[in-house]
Order: structure tokens, then C-alpha cells, then sequence
């Protein structure tokens, strides 16, 4: 699942919006007093007047608006095939994919919302378990029951914190208009905000939530419709499909769903229903820097293909590893993958293609998850480690989020980390990109990190294409920034000061510029 940073929650969830700094992840620790990946600085003394070969990357993700006005002209076209005909003229067993592939969708339409990986392996069990809760249930066969009872209460545990995550958001939102109505100003300002006097003590919270967020730059009209209306649809979303057992889009799809290793189907749509976390990470990487619009990726160099895989709600194992085989067959040499989930049923079909792509030396790069939990003891997939016992992928990057400013809070307070599985950390804080119909809004999350690594990586082989991508992981890993204070976790919803070596294995954040002067003595 496309896991960002909720930002905003009531009774027990605190709402968390840094200052917008356009561009912060590229820019550098010492002469911006942010620590971004030092890319402007690698641009400005390292790479001036030097020639880089295309590099193409795929962005495996939900989908990417290929009419953006700062994407259209980085897209990997596919010259082999002819626009709208219905013909896979090039043979590749998928006719008119001019910029990549949907795996999700197809004459019918496109998937949007989707479960969670939970609800569908509990879909599964019931025919044979749901009897037996209740009293009087026999059955012979009970291999799996217990299996069976501890997914049914993790399944309800989460019903119950999205229903009343649902509540609290929406009693926020009541108690905030309510305000609002009070103070007789459809758009207030901090001042209004200051000058009402709150009926009670919840009245008192709500105001000085929404001064905080106000004072660091964002419109009360912002925060009411993207921040609180946002979680609302989020939670809505959540209650009606993604924990909805009594809902399964695959229909839409109409492949064999049984055949794990079915690989011809899906559509040319690689925009779908719902592009923007992947306009979002596709201009972190490569978003044009000469065009004078919006904003400036990572990678001067990089061709982006996109391959639709990742629905609102859990990517499907099958899908995942398509994604991957397409990608690597058309030439792909970087793949992001920013999504994640909790269980792979299908984890080997995966780590097939995973070892497909390390016999083609292509990079993986993966976000670690939004969850602040230890990736180490809790397995969150897909992951470089192969199911049946047999090594680990040496091509892979796995990436935890920074954020803006060099202090004890330099770890994202949202992302997941681990001093064995999690590799280095990059700026996923706040992060200003593409979304569809040629915007430009802020994310948070790891889905943001990853595509900067990614764009470096992208940003390495298209000036030393002679190296590896084990050698240019690397090169990312030996380069990164070493932290030397420590920094705050939370453990157990208490906070905990930890060295960042203990976060990762690099022990640092991602630095363009001292990567590539790395990559030079290689």
C-alpha cells in the first residue's frame, strides 16, 4: 500500500506540517542550512559542461500523469510501438505501451480502490473457519485455525482504530467549523483565531492546532479542505474498501488471478484513476531542471517509465512482480518502488523477478514504510531477502526519511528504520512535487525518500554508466552523510534518543555530490 504521513488526526494523533522549502531536498547542509542531498552544489561543480548517457528508470507505483507539463518531456517512449492502433507491434505481449504498463486495469477500466492484503487472506479462510467462532462449531480440518484467529483480530483490532480514527477526525472537523461559524469570517486568520475565546478546554486544543499550522505558513482554508477533509476521506476510504470484506475489485482485471505466473494483461493507461503519489515520486526523481517550471528532479538524465501496479489499498504480489519483469525487459537499469504492505502471500513470485532483475544489473530502491516501526523485527514487504533461504537481493536500496533540519528530530518521526534492513536515510520530509493536471503540492513519507535515492542512483549511471548497480548502491551507501549526534525515535509510543547508526546501515542521510565524487575514483 501508498502509505504517506496522515496529517492530521484528533484524540490521541497529533497533526505535524513543517515549513514548505521548495526544492529542500536538493539544496545543502552548509550553504542552505537544510540537509537536502546536496544535488544543486553536485550540479553546479561536479557535472557543468559534462555528458551523461540516458538512463531510463521505472517508477512502479500507482500511476503518473504523462501530460504534466514538467514530466511529458522526460517519459520513456517506446519508438517500437505505434500510438492507438490496439497492435503490440514491437511483439512484447502488450500492444500500445508507449510510456509502460498497467497491470491493474484493462478493457473494462481500471482498478482504483483495492483491500489490504490482511482482508484478503481472511477472505480466504473464512469458507472454512468463520463456522467455528461461533458456539457449537465442529470441523475436522482445522490446520490453519489459529492462523485464521489471529488474522480475524488483527483485522478487527484495525476496524476498530480506523472507525473511531473516523470519529475523532470528523468530531475535530464539527468542533472547528463550529468555531469558525462563531467568529463570523469564512476564511480567518491566526488573529481571529487568537482573539476567539474558546467555550471549553477541547475548544482551547482544537484552536491552538490550527494557530500551529497557520503560523507555519498554511491557510485555514487549506488545512480544513487537504488536512482534516483529507483524513476523513482517508478513514471513509479505509471503511469501505480497503477493510471491506464483502469488497473485490479483481473482476475489473480479468486475468487468471489463481495463475501467479499469468504475466500478459493489463491496458496502456499508465495515468489510471488516481496518479498522484506516482506524478508525485516520478518529479522527485526526474522532473525536467531546464524547462523553467515547477520544480527540478533529482536526474538530468533519466527517462521515466511507468508501470501501474500499486492501487488505493494493497499492491497484489502478481502485479508487483509483472512490474518488475516489464520494467527490466525494457531496459530499465533503476526501479522505485514506493508502496509496502504487512503480508505477501505470493513472495516468491516476487523474489523470482527480484532475481530476475539482479541477473539484468538493475537497481531496486524501496521506501521502508511510514509505520515508525523497527523493519528489523517487524517484516514489511516486498524486501530484499529471498523467501526460500537463498541470500538476499545485492542490488537493493532500502530507505528510511529525513527531515529539513540537522537536530535530534532528523529522522522522520513516521518512518520505519533498521540498523540491518534499512540501508541509508534521505530527505522525505515536506517535499515539493508534481501532481496531476500540471500542480505542484507536498507530500511526506518514505515514498518520498526513496525517489531521491533513486535519482541519484539514476544521476550516477547515466555519468559512470560503465558501473554496476551493485557497485553504485555502494557507492550511495560509502557516500552517505554520517550522523554523528543522536536522534529521536519513538519505541513503544515513547520517544527514545538512539544513535542514527541504529536507524540504518549507512549510518547517514543520501549526498549527490559526494556520491559522484565517489563514483569519479571508481
Amino acid at each position: 500500500m501508498i502509505k504517506q504521513l496522515c496529517t492530521i488526526a484528533f484524540a490521541g494523533c497529533s497533526l505535524q506540517l513543517a515549513a514548505q522549502r521548495v526544492n529542500w531536498q536538493n539544496l545543502d547542509l552548509n550553504k542552505d542550512s537544510v540537509f537536502g542531498a546536496s544535488t544543486e552544489k553536485a550540479y553546479r561543480e561536479l557535472l557543468q559542461n559534462r555528458q551523461a548517457a540516458p538512463v531510463l528508470v521505472a517508477v512502479i507505483d500507482g500511476g503518473s500523469d504523462t501530460a504534466h507539463e514538467d514530466l511529458k518531456d522526460i517519459l520513456w517512449t517506446n519508438t517500437r510501438e505505434i500510438p492507438g492502433n490496439g497492435i503490440d507491434d514491437d511483439h512484447n505481449g502488450y500492444a500500445d505501451d508507449i510510456h509502460g504498463w498497467d497491470f491493474i486495469g484493462s478493457a473494462k477500466g481500471d482498478v482504483n480502490q483495492d483491500n489490504t492484503e490482511l482482508v484478503r487472506l481472511l477472505r480466504l479462510l473464512q469458507p472454512r473457519f468463520s463456522h467455528l467462532t461461533s458456539a457449537g462449531g465442529k470441523s475436522t480440518d482445522t490446520t490453519g485455525y489459529s492462523e485464521y484467529l489471529r488474522l480475524q483480530n488483527e483485522y478487527n483490532q484495525k476496524l476498530q482504530e480506523a472507525t473511531m480514527a473516523l470519529r475523532n477526525t470528523q468530531r475535530f472537523g464539527d468542533i472547528i467549523d463550529a468555531i469558525v461559524k462563531r467568529i463570523g469570517i469564512d476564511a480567518p486568520a491566526v488573529a481571529d483565531f487568537n482573539a476567539y475565546k474558546p467555550a471549553n478546554g477541547i475548544e482551547k486544543k482544537v484552536v491552538e492546532i490550527i494557530v500551529q499550522q497557520m503560523q507555519d505558513g498554511k491557510s485555514y482554508a487549506a488545512i480544513r479542505k487537504d488536512d482534516i477533509g483529507g483524513t476523513i476521506d482517508h478513514f471513509k476510504q479505509e471503511l469501505d474498501y480497503h477493510l471491506n470484506l464483502s469488497f473485490d475489485p479483481r473482476d475489473m482485471v480479468g486475468d487468471d488471478y489463481n495463475n501467479a505466473r499469468e504475466r500478459y494483461y493489463g491496458n496502456p493507461d499508465v495515468t489510471g484513476p488516481s496518479a498522484d503519489h506516482g506524478t508525485h515520486v516520478a518529479g522527485i526523481i526526474a522532473a525536467s531542471r531546464t524547462n523553467n517550471k515547477g520544480i527540478m528532479g533529482v536526474c538530468n538524465a533519466a527517462k521515466v517509465m511507468v508501470v501501474r501496479v500499486v492501487p488505493d489499498g494493497d499492491e497484489r504480489d502478481k502485479d508487483v512482480a509483472n512490474g518488475i519483469r516489464y520494467a527490466v525487459d525494457n531496459g530499465a537499469k533503476v526501479i522505485n518502488m514506493s508502496f509496502g504492505k504487512s503480508y505477501s502471500p505470493g513472495k516468491s513470485v516476487i523474489d523470482e523477478a527480484v532475481k530476475y532483475a539482479m541477473k539484468k544489473d538493475v537497481l531496486l530502491v524501496h521506501a521502508a514504510g511510514n509505520d515508525a516501526s523497527n523493519n528489523d523485527s517487524v517484516t514489511n514487504f516486498p524486501n530484499r531477502v529471498y523467501a526460500d533461504g537463498s541470500g538476499v537481493a545485492a542490488a537493493w536500496i532500502e530507505v528510511g526519511a529525513s527531515g529539513i533540519k540537522d537536530d535530534e528530530h532528523l529522522a522522520a518521526n513516521f518512518s520505519n528504520y533498521g540498523a540491518r534492513s534499512v540501508d541509508v536515510f534521505a530527505p522525505g520530509v515536506d517535499i515539493y512535487s508534481t501532481t496531476p493536471g500540471s500542480q505542484y503540492g507536498t507530500h511526506s513519507g518514505t515514498s518520498m525518500a526513496a525517489p531521491v535515492v533513486t535519482g541519484i542512483a539514476a544521476t550516477i549511471r547515466a555519468y559512470y554508466p560503465k558501473l554496476t548497480a551493485v557497485q553504485v548502491k555502494d557507492i550511495i551507501m560509502r557516500s552517505a552523510v554520517k550522523i554523528t549526534h543522536p536522534v529521536s525515535i519513538k519505541i513503544n509510543g515513547a520517544e527514545k534518543q538512539v544513535p542514527f547508526s541504529a536507524l540504518c546501515l549507512s549510518g547517514g542521510i543520501v549526498n549527490t555530490y559526494a556520491a559522484l565524487q565517489l563514483a569519479a575514483t571508481e
